[in-house]
């Protein structure tokens, strides 16, 4: 069975009406792996990087938890959703592989997937700036959901 795309109708751009649809809880889980050079391990202490600008994972995870909040204004087709719960996790995986995972929740007709998957994302690209003065060989990678809940079908990778 072939599946169309949700944001096209009559071969336009179009948002999805979910004006119909009922509120339920709904929750998704997204992840973003940073593998930093070798040059940051000096600069790792206590499972964070500090930097005269800030803690570094402190402040990636505030810079997701307002991506999060502000993903339709970025994703053009995205509704805008009143957000219960934005939990960002920031670990070191290996000395050098940075895990991001995001936990988004709300209450509403539509998931939550774009945000959880817009706040690691933003987590990702804060690290790599405030720590690229270092060391541009940074890289991003693996930005994957891994479960969604609520609504018609759930989701786990």
């Amino acid at each position: 069975m072939k599946k169309d795309f949700s944001h096209i109708r009559d071969q336009q751009p179009a948002m999805v009406d979910v004006g119909l649809k009922n509120d339920t809880q709904r929750t998704a889980i997204a992840k973003s792996l940073i593998q930093l050079p070798s040059e940051m391990k000096e600069h790792i202490k206590d499972g964070e990087i500090k930097t005269l600008k800030g803690p570094v994972f402190q402040t990636a995870i505030i810079a997701g938890i307002q991506a999060a909040k502000r993903t339709y204004e970025l994703i053009p087709l995205c509704h805008q959703l009143n957000l219960n719960k934005v939990d960002i996790q920031i670990q070191l995986a290996t000395p050098l592989l940075v895990e991001i995972t995001c936990e988004a929740r709300c209450t509403g007709k539509t998931g939550v997937e774009m945000e959880a998957l817009t706040a690691v994302s933003i987590c990702a690209l804060t690290i790599y700036d405030m720590c690229k003065s270092i060391d541009k060989s940074i890289i991003i990678e693996k930005i994957k959901l891994l479960s969604k809940k609520g609504g018609k079908k759930n989701y786990k990778r």
